[in-house]
């Protein structure tokens, strides 16, 4: 299947690839949403986007492109974040062309992509607005700014605060062990990119924080591969907590739901950022570059603020769901995740195991 691939660079597929497996390249795949141009015409062409953003949220973001180049359709898979990654890789060495696009929550897949010569370096004109910290060498670009929260179910709380440092979660679990056991919930490091993703944001920021997590595992943690199955749990009361979930999944939740609680961590707030690329073997790397423009465009950034929930970069924004509106509320606690090669150093197999062997241990997982 990739016989193009060396063998060190098949298991590291693999094993990114995790439960989700590898999925078969096939350009002929019928995408999650497909657009037709709003002025077509006999030589119209498509935009094809991989992205780990679910269909129904980004919708908003793609008509919004489409209006600005009515003469092109756009073609939307919605992918799992190991398969953007494994897919572009077997693409580009094996069919010769793959998306234009590569859209991504997993900042680290799509840093490897571009440090192993997947990506093609794009000059944008609305790149100039990107703090520094979100780009690196003109390959990938960060769009959003996503707090990792604890979560907490508001009337378990009442009369009491919930914790809002590391030290006090784990303090709040050694002293409330009988309540709360079988009560939180946390990623999967070994099923969730995200999770693996945020334990090592954890271990560099946190000389401390194998505390946390034995009385994670002392609490009977449960552990999912997705955010949804967590906040949900939490919302509903049969968690009292949740820790290190994306926030922005939560705060969507938590529009509808008053009983969900949020916390941004007040001894440090761990930001990611969705990142896009243009793959080095795109059909229509004009189109990718275009859009990949808007998503850092001021009227992108504005699309993704206001109607597809996201929290944005941009300095000229400065309403709800705002990195401006973020940092005057919570100071320097936010601690943004610069896009870099730093961020590939555990997808090395051997510092990967090392670290989940730890998490294991620390959580008593046999």
């Amino acid at each position: 299947m990739m016989r193009s691939l060396s063998t060190w660079a098949m298991a590291l597929l693999l094993l990114l690839a995790g439960a989700h497996g590898l999925a078969r390249a096939d350009m002929t795949e019928a995408p999650s949403v497909s657009l037709e141009p709003l002025s077509p015409s006999g030589d119209a062409r498509v935009l094809r986007i991989y992205s780990s953003l679910d269909a129904k949220i980004a919708a908003p973001l793609l008509s919004a492109f489409r209006a600005t180049r009515p003469g092109i359709g756009i073609d939307y898979f919605e992918l799992q974040t190991q398969d953007i990654y494994a897919r572009i890789i077997e693409e580009s060495d094996e069919a010769g062309l793959t998306a234009d696009l590569a859209y991504s929550s997993a900042m680290d897949l799509q840093v490897k992509l571009a440090n192993d010569g997947y990506a093609q370096s794009v000059r944008l004109p609305n790149a100039g607005a990107l703090p520094e910290w979100a780009q690196w060498r003109d390959t990938v670009y960060g769009t959003t700014f996503e707090p990792a929260v604890i979560l907490y179910h508001k009337p378990s709380f009442l009369g009491t605060e919930p914790p809002r440092t590391r030290p006090d979660f784990a303090a709040y679990l050694k002293a409330r062990e009988a309540e709360t056991y079988g009560r939180v919930g946390t990623y999967d490091v070994e099923r969730a990119g995200v999770g693996l993703f945020f334990l090592a944001r954890d271990r560099e920021h946190n000389r401390e924080i194998w505390d946390l997590f034995n009385a994670l595992g002392a609490s009977g943690v449960k552990l999912y591969s997705n955010s949804s199955a967590i906040v949900e749990r939490v919302a509903d009361g049969r968690f009292v907590l949740g820790y290190n979930i994306l926030g922005s999944y939560a705060s969507a939740w938590a529009r509808t739901d008053p009983d969900l609680g949020i916390v941004l961590p007040e001894d440090y707030t761990v930001v990611m950022s969705r990142t896009a690329l243009v793959p080095r073997n795109a059909a229509a790397p004009d189109l990718g570059a275009a859009f990949l423009d808007f998503l850092v465009s001021r009227e992108g950034q504005k699309v993704i603020a206001e109607q597809v929930g996201l929290p944005v970069l941009h300095p000229d924004l400065d309403g709800e769901n705002t990195a401006n509106a973020m940092r005057r509320a919570f100071g320097n606690r936010l601690r943004p995740i610069p896009v870099g090669p730093a961020l590939v150093v555990y997808l090395d197999q051997v510092k990967r195991n090392r670290l989940i062997e730890r998490w294991n241990r620390a959580l008593k997982v046999q």
